[in-house]
C-alpha cells in the first residue's frame, strides 16, 4: 500500500508536469490551430535562462518569471517572424516549427553545453513533509507543483472562459474574417497568445529543473509528452489538457513501477484507444 500511494504522488507530480508542459501546447496548438513542434525547445529555453538567474541572483522566482518571459518572447518572434505567414498551411508550420526546434536546441547546445542541469531550491521549497492522512513523506517541491499546477488551470480556464480576451481568441478561431471585419488585429492577437503559450512552457521548463532537471533531450521528451496529452484531453480544452495529463502521468508512473517492461506502452495504448473510440479527444469538440 506505502508503495502504491507513493507512485500515485508520483504520477500526480508527473501529470502536473505534463499540464503545465501542455497547456500551453494546447493553447496554441487547439485555439490557434497552429502547428508549433518548437514547443519543446521553448520549455528547454525557459528551463536553461531560469537556471542560470537563479544562480547569478539566488532567488528561485525570479528565475520562474525571468525564464517563462524568455520563453514567452522566443515565442512572440517565433510567430511573428515565421508561423504566423503560414496560418491555415499545417504542413509548411510543422516544417519550418521543426527547423526552429533544431537550430534553438543547437544554439542552447552551444551556450549551455551538454550538462545536466538542476534549480537550487530555496529553502521553503527544499526537504519533504509527512503527509499526516496517508502517512508517508514526500518532497516539498512535488507538492508545491501540484499546487502551481492547479492554481495554473483555474486562471487559463478563468482567462479564456470569463474574459474579453478570452471571448476574443475563441472567436478568432471561429471567424477571423468577421473580427478583422469589426476591427480587431487578429495576427497582433495570435502573437498575443503565442506569447502566453511560450510563456507557460518556460515556466514548466524551470519548474521540471527544479524537480527534476534539464539536459539536451528534454525538449524532445516533453514534447512528445505534450502532443499524447493534447490527443489524450482533446485539442483547446484546458479541462481535457488536465485530464489528458492525469492519465498519461498516472500510467507513466504505474508501469514504470509494476510492469517496467512494457510502461512506455500503457501510455500510447491510452492515446490508440482515444482516437479509437474518440477522436477529437475526451474532452475535444468535434469538428463539424
Amino acid at each position: 500500500m506505502t508503495l502504491f500511494l507513493i507512485v500515485t504522488l508520483n504520477g500526480l507530480t508527473l501529470a502536473a508536469l505534463y499540464f503545465l508542459a501542455a497547456s500551453g501546447f494546447s493553447l496554441i496548438f487547439g485555439l490557434m490551430r497552429t502547428v508549433n513542434m518548437a514547443h519543446g525547445a521553448l520549455l528547454l529555453l525557459g528551463g536553461y535562462v531560469g537556471y542560470s538567474i537563479v544562480e547569478a541572483t539566488g532567488s528561485w522566482g525570479l528565475g520562474v518569471v525571468g525564464g517563462g518571459l524568455a520563453a514567452g518572447l522566443a515565442g512572440a518572434i517565433v510567430q511573428a517572424g515565421v508561423l504566423g505567414w503560414m496560418q491555415g498551411d499545417e504542413l509548411r508550420q510543422t516544417l519550418a516549427s521543426i527547423a526552429i526546434s533544431i537550430i534553438m536546441a543547437d544554439l542552447m547546445l552551444w551556450h549551455w553545453g551538454g550538462l545536466t542541469y538542476q534549480v537550487e531550491l530555496p529553502d521553503l521549497l527544499a526537504g519533504g513533509h509527512r503527509l499526516p492522512v496517508l502517512g508517508v513523506g514526500y518532497a516539498t517541491i512535488r507538492l508545491a507543483l501540484m499546487g502551481f499546477a492547479l492554481a495554473t488551470g483555474v486562471a487559463l480556464w478563468f482567462l479564456i472562459q470569463r474574459t474579453r480576451f478570452g471571448a476574443v481568441i475563441r472567436a478568432s478561431v471561429d471567424d477571423q474574417d468577421m473580427l478583422r471585419a469589426i476591427g480587431y488585429p487578429i495576427n497582433r492577437i495570435f502573437v498575443l497568445v503565442f506569447a502566453l503559450g511560450g510563456m507557460l512552457a518556460g515556466m514548466a521548463g524551470v519548474v521540471a529543473a527544479s524537480a527534476l532537471s534539464i539536459a539536451p533531450g528534454t525538449d524532445l521528451q516533453f514534447l512528445l509528452s505534450s502532443l499524447v496529452v493534447v490527443i489524450v484531453g482533446g485539442m483547446g480544452s484546458i479541462g481535457g489538457a488536465a485530464l489528458g495529463a492525469l492519465l498519461v502521468g498516472l500510467a507513466e508512473q504505474y508501469g514504470l513501477a509494476y510492469a517496467p517492461t512494457y510502461g512506455v506502452v500503457f501510455t500510447f495504448a491510452i492515446m490508440v484507444l482515444v482516437l479509437a473510440v474518440r477522436p477529437q479527444g475526451l474532452m475535444g469538440k468535434a469538428e463539424l
